[in-house]
């Protein structure tokens, strides 16, 4: 898992560098067409975690076809992650079932990066271009986060993370959120710095903000005093046959016997629209993995690390889903 994937046919002109809220059209010509297709280039406005672009800054972009552009990281974990996604693609052992978990990748193109200069980026599914207002959350899985070949210095900055944070004691740590309200007060998107030094009880909570129509709504942990979250859209997010709980159940089974990879740092995206919950749709929520430029060969071993983290969030989810079934609350909030 070395090699760099195959750049895709297509060719771009120049543009400038892209600021926050900037965007920018940009002509495309594939190398067997003749006609010219005309996309709009910006930085993402949902992205909860890992680098932004920003003026002089290397980050992410989105077209409007529905491509996200993902910048090659620097020393080798940009071509490690180009690796793993050629090597995820190509391999037939991989169930069609749990190919859905994943992003579409289109191969590899230098184009101009965020800051202006000519940069390789992998061309990805944009996961959240068909959602209206989409509520997300990022959570990084494991509870060791780096490779076993990384340097002691990577080792040792991993090591300040994971123990600042929940990945130690939970298997898992929140990243980054938002949760959209309404078009008036737009998302409740908390700090990052703060998200990532929660602890336990401040993780519950937050899954629990995820899920509700107030998230702005506090309550003080262990008193039970306040409104609260209300977790009025936990049955349509997290419970039933396709929502996110029945996912993870079902990458669970597959984590519990697949031996191909070892998914060191690699993070979930929770993904949903809160219009379509409030309309009473059974699930429209998706859950999908990524970030792969710490994964490692399996060599036949199942990978406890992720598969910890794993049920443990799932653990968690189901708890809340159990204390919404078995207390009642008025106005459909939960006493706790």
């Amino acid at each position: 898992m070395n090699s760099i994937g195959t750049p895709i046919n297509i060719s771009w002109c120049a543009y400038l560098p892209v600021t926050t809220g900037s965007t920018i059209q940009v002509d495309i010509l594939s190398l067997n067409q003749t006609r010219k297709k005309s996309y709009i280039i910006q930085v993402p406005d949902h992205q909860v975690a890992g680098h932004e672009a920003g003026l002089g800054k290397l980050g992410p972009l989105i077209d409007d076809s529905g491509r996200f552009y993902k910048p090659l990281q620097g020393d080798n974990r940009g071509s490690e992650e180009v690796a793993f996604y050629e090597s995820f693609s190509s391999n037939s052992h991989i169930p069609e079932h749990i190919r859905k978990f994943f992003p579409m990748y289109y191969g590899t193109k230098i184009m101009k990066a965020s800051t202006g200069v000519d940069h390789p980026h992998m061309v990805l599914q944009d996961l959240t271009s068909a959602r209206v207002n989409p509520s997300v959350m990022d959570i990084k899985i494991g509870s060791r986060t780096w490779a076993p070949d990384a340097s002691e210095a990577y080792i040792a900055k991993c090591l300040k993370k994971d123990r600042e944070s929940t990945s130690i004691p939970l298997g898992f740590r929140l990243s980054g959120l938002q949760v959209y309200i309404d078009d008036e007060s737009r998302f409740y998107k908390p700090d990052r710095n703060y998200i990532r030094k929660t602890g336990p009880d401040d993780v519950r909570l937050l899954l629990r903000k995820f899920v509700s129509s107030n998230p702005s709504a506090d309550m003080e942990m262990g008193t039970g005093s306040g409104p609260g979250p209300d977790c009025s859209l936990a049955s349509s997010v997290y419970d039933g046959p396709n929502g996110i709980l029945a996912q993870l159940l079902e990458l669970k089974a597959w984590f519990e016997d697949q031996t191909f990879y070892h998914f060191y740092a690699c993070s979930f995206l929770f993904v949903y629209e809160k219009r379509l919950g409030l309309k009473g749709a059974l699930s429209n929520a998706e859950v999908k993995l990524i970030d792969f430029a710490h994964v490692t060969d399996g060599n036949g071993v199942i990978d406890h690390n992720f598969l910890g983290g794993l049920c443990s969030l799932t653990k968690f989810i189901s708890d809340i889903l159990t204390e919404i079934k078995d207390c009642t609350g008025t106005n459909g909030q939960v006493e706790l």
